[in-house]
């Protein structure tokens, strides 16, 4: 499978994976499975860092890929996808995961529930 996950899951992979629902921790060590992370997750965490929302003390792109997970790029396509969505979700980071995971077949990991009107493949909603 190839796995698009969501930035709450690569956080919480790293720092506290029990927070996760178990399908989507046994998603992400299966060996047969493709993990990436959105640039547009890399982005946002710089984004929240910066501002004082969020403490990740580590280089964000080193910790993806020491975790084994690719990095997803976000191509034009994406960003004109994710503008064209409804508004089901206000969060626009999460908007160009589900532009990108609809548009690379790509199943999205998530356990944020607001995600689930945009009708893409999920792991991790029950």
């Amino acid at each position: 499978m190839r796995l698009l996950i969501d930035t709450h899951v690569l956080l919480w992979a790293d720092e506290r994976p029990q927070a996760l629902v178990a399908p989507l921790r046994a998603a992400l060590i299966d060996p047969e499975n493709d993990i990436f992370v959105s640039a547009a997750s890399v982005w946002e965490i710089a984004v929240k860092r910066a501002i004082g929302k969020l403490r990740f003390d580590r280089p964000i792109v080193a910790a993806v890929t020491s975790a084994g997970f690719g990095i997803l790029s976000i191509t034009g396509g994406h960003a004109e996808h994710a503008g064209g969505l409804p508004r089901h979700h206000n969060d626009p980071f999460d908007r160009l995961l589900i532009a990108q995971a609809a548009l690379e077949g790509m199943v999205l990991g998530t356990q944020d529930r607001l995600m689930r009107p945009y009708g893409v493949a999920m792991l991790g909603l029950s």
